[in-house]
């Protein structure tokens, strides 16, 4: 049922209320910790007209019909051009800290990587759901994993580890869920130490690689290639238990941490809000995770089961690599976490990505999930 405010107004997005309001308030805590609060220029203001955009872009994508995107040219076009955008990365894109992944558009700079992902997630989903019953035929990983592999190279040539990273996440979490063998694992497994063997010594950079041995070994270099994780651990130990205070980040306002409202801002927000505030973080994302969860074991379809687990495991992976690296557990890759980092093409992705589990979610209220199942097989 459509949620009603007074007499004939529909407002169908109400119904999945939570997928909307727990992403705005993390995102209004990470407004808080990158505002400076009068002692420089602040990238609060900016951020938060991103999260009106957002907004928008949730409620859109909630009322809308978005069953399209369960149709398989949809999806082969969004593949094709998702792939085309990767290209363009590469032959037009100006360097930023040795990288090709924006577009820098005068007014606004664009990361084509935040809306592939959810082409990358549908591709999946649709693929699955048509093959779920068959998933012990190795084929299918095979193929599946090709067409992951495409845009993971593409990704990797930039160079951007952490987004690869995260689409490998994506992509393996999905083959889990559709119920691989334990033969079929290990297997992947090996191919996994034999790719990361072969990126390690053909495809990272040198820069790459120290940050790794600065991951394993951070007091050799704290200065160099382990600064930006030492200052990361200092600024989350210094937050104790209750935090410094909002605005009274001494690593990040007085910049010792950089990045702090992107790549480091689970480290600032640390800082300020205290282990009492991390828990409240990881409590929200929980609490979003699990009503993603719900909502697929509840879908219409396959393809909106898998879809919906696949937007779960995008959220889950920039979770953990960001946390694991703010807290020195992870190398430092430049990821940043849902909803709280900088940034406008992550954010409106995140919130339609919302939206759009929200109008699959109405349409399982409405239609029999064998109904719809047969409905849209041979779309």
């Amino acid at each position: 049922m459509n949620a009603r405010i007074g007499k004939g107004v529909r407002l169908p997005w109400l119904s999945e209320w939570p997928l909307l309001l727990i992403p705005v308030v993390l995102t209004l805590l990470g407004i808080l910790t990158m505002h400076t609060f009068g002692e420089g220029d602040s990238l609060a203001p900016r951020q938060l007209i991103w999260l009106f955009i957002g907004i928008g872009a949730f409620i859109a994508c909630a009322s809308f019909d978005m069953r399209f995107i369960r149709r398989t040219p949809v999806i082969i076009v969004g593949y094709v051009i998702s792939m085309g955008l990767l290209v363009l990365l590469l032959v037009a894109a100006t360097s930023v800290q040795g990288a090709r992944s924006w577009f820098d558009l005068g007014f606004f700079t664009f990361q084509p990587s935040d809306p592939i992902k959810l082409v990358f997630i549908a591709l999946m989903a649709k693929y699955f759901s048509r093959r779920h019953m068959q998933i012990g035929d190795f084929r299918h990983i095979l193929v599946s994993g090709g067409y992951a592999a495409v845009l993971i190279l593409l990704i990797l040539v930039e160079p951007d580890l952490g987004t690869a990273a995260i689409f490998s996440i994506v992509w393996f979490g999905m083959v889990l869920v559709s119920g691989i063998s334990k033969k079929h694992l290990a297997a992947i497994i090996t191919a996994a130490a034999i790719v990361g063997a072969g990126l390690w010594t053909f495809a990272l950079r040198d820069y790459q690689r120290e940050r790794i041995v600065s991951f394993l070994n951070p007091a050799a270099d704290i200065h160099g290639s382990g600064y930006n994780a030492y200052q990361a651990t200092v600024a989350v130990g210094s937050g104790q238990l209750t935090g410094k205070g909002i605005g009274y980040g001494t690593q990040s306002k007085l910049e010792f941490l950089p990045e702090y409202e992107t790549d480091f801002i689970f480290a600032s927000y640390a800082e300020e809000w205290g282990f009492i505030g991390i828990v409240l973080v990881l409590t929200l994302y929980g609490i979003l995770l699990a009503r993603l969860l719900l909502i697929a074991r509840r879908s219409a379809t396959n393809f909106d089961a898998f879809f919906t687990i696949g937007v779960a495991l995008l959220f889950f992976a920039h979770i953990f690599i960001h946390a694991g690296i703010n807290l020195g557990l992870l190398p430092v890759t430049g990821t940043t976490i849902p909803f709280m980092s900088y940034g406008g093409s992550h954010l409106i992705v995140e919130f339609a990505a919302l939206g759009i589990i929200a109008s699959l979610a109405r349409d399982a209220r409405s239609v029999p999930r064998e109904e719809a199942g047969n409905e849209y097989l041979g779309g």
